[in-house]
């Protein structure tokens, strides 16, 4: 059980919940957790944003009824979580790392961002977004020292464009990305490097027992949440 500290709109549609209890399970940049909500029969799959040895950091967006359920939320309230899922980010592969986030694919990246940043790397971020109202943890990815594009669609904000339009002459050897999958194909064509993709997928159970969220892999298929959410980019077929 995890107790709500926060739970704080930050953007349109977009919430931030901070949870003390126990993160011993999570150990890798990436990785997220599965809520139990009253009144809905499968779990609510939320990437991590960030954690410390006592807290718990998520970012969601309200899409339909579960997430509409949390953000309604009182702090001091108890939920029921499990952590540790997914395989995360494999942050021993990049010298120079980009890293590429699209919409409620930013939150998880936060986390790896430091985690990079700790192990000597200097990361470039671009974070895109559909608008201006829609623009969160700019600043939080700033402050940790991070060089720090926006791109906005409709270009009321930063870099009019796509995630893609920033990414030319960025120098880089690695990438990580986050996002929908309309980004990745585009990444996809232009990139020049090798990466790692992690992917949104419907689950069931959240931890490779009912073969729900499988898909299909050059190494044959794969559980998201399971042998995912993260895959590198040799090994998807597009």
């Amino acid at each position: 059980m995890y107790k709500i500290l926060e739970n704080k709109k930050i953007a349109a549609d977009v919430y931030r919940m901070v949870l003390a209890g126990d993160t011993a399970r999570l150990t890798r940049p990436g990785q997220f957790v599965n809520i139990r909500l009253d009144g809905f029969f499968l779990r609510r799959p939320i990437s991590v944003c960030d954690y410390d040895e006592k807290t718990l950091t998520l970012i969601y967006k309200v899409v339909g009824e579960g997430t509409a359920k949390m953000a309604a939320l009182p702090t001091g309230a108890e939920l029921d979580i499990l952590t540790g899922l997914g395989n995360g980010y494999d942050i021993s592969k990049s010298r120079k790392p980009l890293v590429i986030g699209g919409g409620v694919g930013v939150p998880p990246l936060y986390h790896l961002a430091k985690a990079l940043l700790a192990a000597g790397q200097q990361p470039t971020v671009i974070l895109g977004f559909n608008s201006a109202d829609d623009v969160f943890y700019e600043q939080e990815f700033k402050a940790l020292g991070c060089t720090v594009y926006v791109t906005t669609a409709d270009g009321s904000y930063g870099i009019k464009g796509f995630v893609t339009d920033a990414m030319q002459g960025i120098d880089y050897d690695y990438f990580y990305t986050c996002g929908p999958m309309p980004m990745f194909r585009a990444i996809e064509k232009i990139v020049k490097t090798s990466g790692q993709y992690s992917f949104e997928e419907r689950m069931g159970c959240g931890f490779g027992a009912c073969m729900g969220c499988s898909c299909k892999t050059k190494e044959g298929y794969k559980r998201i949440c399971k042998d995912g959410p993260v895959l590198e980019r040799e090994e998807i077929v597009w």
